[in-house]
């Protein structure tokens, strides 16, 4: 299966971070979307002063497979419509917007962090986690709460998964990482010195080692050997990790989770089964104590 949008919001989100013939030709594109789709990467690096090399060397600069895909990509988000864009809230909003832009910002967030899912990569991530020992999440701040979310999901399922948000801890954990061991580390900014860090060790390790951040380059997917990216969410006055970025984070753990699920479906509904049990034959016997 290919995907057929988010070129778009690939270039607007990579374009400051481009070495300057990329960054040339991205902004060339973002200005003239419909005539580049229809060049072929000569065409486009003579028109963006560039060169057909620069076009290639920016597709792979986005994780593209190639200029064919990115085309495709732009000419897909050229046949979107109705979309109103990221919007904050304003003072003394009513109470009625607040649902309406609340609601469309998430929409909108998971279906760009849908556009920017690479399928192969996705694939590498589920069957790594499909065949780990442990699997050990870890994030920082709000990112902890993610890392903690997808840690319940995996342990229904049989999967012996940790979520430590102490840094040391986490390290000593990693100390001890196997081969078939996956360190999954989450940062919506890409920043977090510590998750980065965590990654590096476990690739001394010779861990499995999966990233998921906002899409672009950054310290810690780069320490990655699976990198999955989210929407670069844009929240201006309230960016905060308990918004839009925490949703898009949360759809690609669920994402990960049912892809996971899946690939043993029987085993896996008998594991959620054990797990609902054990948990109502707890609430039983705390009823017969109220009593």
């Amino acid at each position: 299966m290919t995907v057929t949008t988010g070129g778009l919001a690939m270039l607007s989100e990579m374009l400051s971070k481009l070495p300057p013939s990329e960054r040339k030709i991205a902004s060339y594109i973002l200005e003239n979307p419909q005539e580049s789709i229809t060049m072929t990467a000569s065409e486009l690096g003579k028109n963006s002063l560039t060169s057909s090399a620069a076009v290639i060397r920016l597709c792979k600069s986005l994780d593209l497979k190639g200029f064919q895909d990115l085309k495709l990509r732009i000419a897909g988000d050229l046949q979107k419509t109705g979309e109103n864009g990221f919007r904050d809230i304003e003072p003394n909003e009513s109470k009625f917007n607040i649902i309406e832009k609340m609601t469309s910002n998430s929409i909108q967030t998971i279906k760009e962090t849908a556009e920017l899912l690479s399928i192969d990569e996705l694939s590498k991530a589920v069957e790594d986690l499909q065949k780990a020992n442990n699997i050990h999440f870890f994030g920082v701040g709000a990112s902890s709460i993610i890392a903690q979310d997808a840690q319940q999901k995996f342990l229904r399922i049989n999967k012996n998964a940790t979520a430590f948000s102490d840094i040391h801890m986490a390290a000593t954990l990693v100390a001890n990482c196997q081969e078939n061991d996956v360190v999954f580390g989450i940062s919506f900014s890409g920043k977090t010195f510590e998750v980065a860090k965590l990654l590096e060790l476990a690739n001394k390790q010779g861990a499995k080692t999966i990233s998921l951040t906002k899409y672009g380059t950054s310290i810690v997917s780069e320490q990655a050997k699976i990198r999955l990216y989210t929407s670069a969410t844009r929240e201006p006055t309230f960016r905060s990790g308990a918004t839009s970025s925490r949703i898009a984070q949360l759809h690609v753990i669920d994402i990960l989770f049912m892809c996971v699920a899946s690939q043993a479906y029987d085993e896996t509904v008998t594991y959620l089964d054990e797990t609902r049990d054990a948990i109502n034959f707890l609430r039983e016997k705390i009823k017969i104590k109220l009593k």
